[in-house]
């Protein structure tokens, strides 16, 4: 009987890498789970596999091939996790993002410089962080409305993203927050999905108000129509690439569907009855192509905290977390914010650095913060003290949250 359920085991498990291994394939958030599915299989919509269920409100996702990691954003938990996809169907959620969060809806992997980006617009920020979240850093937080979407392009040092509030745009900025622009900002008014033709160095993105796919080179010229229309389109959330041809997800139909990149022809739904999709990506290793040169490998670029992948002729910033002064070295962080400002939000206790102009409120680590009310700080010491009401009591800590 044990060897029965073993061989059962081995074979579910060789099926499902078999099917992983299949052209091409892809990974989509659908809330509640998250699943990769064979689109280059005579049967792709019998071939259907599960990375992780359970799940409250999976919306953003990406991975890195190389190491098989998927990571996705929680709308309703507000957080960012990431699970090991090696065949099975084991539940191993880690949390990495769980604080400053309220509706992070587009998440991109560097798999180059080994980091993730990710957009919020409810904070109207973009922010970066190591694969465990640490040195977690603001890149932009003005002039934002709604971004949603975004994209990387670590090879040449930047980032896209689009925003659909008030000023619809496409936007791009070197990946340490340098060089901004505006790419596109003419007949736009819901941007969702959007995607990086590598090879062809052009931007997809579908725009479900205006219900078409358009492209463009990574300037903005040359603007091109691939496919509209309310019937093919009526509401595109995101979309993926590979080769020549585009896949995405539709909200109004619960379809994901592939057609042509340069024309719109060869039309196809790939899986339908989908619950509820939401990003997708073409899940391959053609997708990640590595760089002839990774300024971060050695000495992590020589920086102190984040080595950021940038448009410039070192090929990378140095960079530090949110509220924390980079040197004069361009190398190394400062211990930590020297000015801050502490606040007490009942549930939990947040600093506010001075030091840099973003101004950005940090959750400070702390356990069991059931109703804080009044707050200070002990500079000689390191220590911040509170009073919590519901346990009546005085609590101290280090800014950093340890020795509680």
């Amino acid at each position: 009987m044990g060897e029965m359920r073993f061989m059962y085991t081995l074979i579910n498990f060789c099926s499902i890498i078999l099917a992983v291994k299949a052209e091409p394939h892809l990974v989509y958030a659908n809330r509640r789970d998250i699943r990769i599915i064979d689109a280059g299989s005579n049967k792709p919509k019998s071939n259907n596999f599960l990375v992780i269920n359970g799940l409250d409100d999976a919306a953003a996702v990406d991975f890195i091939f190389e190491e098989q990691y998927v990571f996705w954003t929680d709308i309703n938990l507000a957080r960012i996790s990431k699970t090991h996809f090696n065949g099975t169907r084991s539940n191993e959620q880690q949390d990495i993002i769980t604080s400053g969060l309220i509706s992070n809806d587009g998440l991109a992997v560097d798999w180059i410089g080994r980091k993730i980006y990710w957009t919020d617009s409810e904070t109207k920020r973009i922010e970066v962080a190591n694969f465990d979240g640490s040195s977690r850093k603001v890149l932009f937080w003005e002039n934002l409305d709604q971004p949603r979407a975004i994209a990387l392009d670590p090879v040449n040092g930047y980032m896209y993203w689009t925003d659909w509030g008030e000023l619809p745009k496409i936007e791009r900025a070197g990946m340490d927050g340098t060089k901004r622009s505006v790419v596109i900002e003419e007949n736009i008014h819901w941007p969702n999905g959007l995607t990086i033709d590598y090879e062809e160095s052009r931007l997809f993105w579908a725009d479900a108000k205006k219900t078409f796919i358009h492209s463009c080179n990574f300037d903005g010229s040359n603007r091109t129509l691939v496919l509209e229309g309310a019937d093919l389109l009526p509401h595109p959330f995101a979309l993926t690439l590979y080769r020549d041809t585009l896949y995405w997800t539709d909200w109004e139909l619960h379809i994901i569907s592939s057609c042509n990149k340069y024309d719109g022809s060869n039309r196809k739904v790939i899986k339908d009855n989908v619950f509820s999709p939401m990003d997708i990506h073409v899940y391959s290793a053609e997708r990640q192509k590595k760089s002839s040169f990774n300024p971060c490998t050695v000495n992590n670029g020589g920086c102190s905290h984040l080595c950021l992948m940038a448009p410039n002729e070192f090929h990378h910033s140095c960079a530090c977390p949110t509220g924390v002064l980079l040197l004069e070295d361009q190398l190394t962080c400062a211990d930590g914010p020297r000015e801050i400002l502490l606040l007490a939000k009942r549930r939990d206790i947040r600093r506010i650095s001075l030091d840099t102009p973003d101004y950005t409120d940090v959750v400070i680590q702390l356990k069991d913060v059931k109703n804080a009310i009044a707050i200070d700080y002990d500079p000689v010491d390191g220590l911040i003290y509170w009073t919590d009401d519901d346990v009546h009591a005085i609590r101290r800590a280090k800014l950093d949250g340890s020795g509680k």
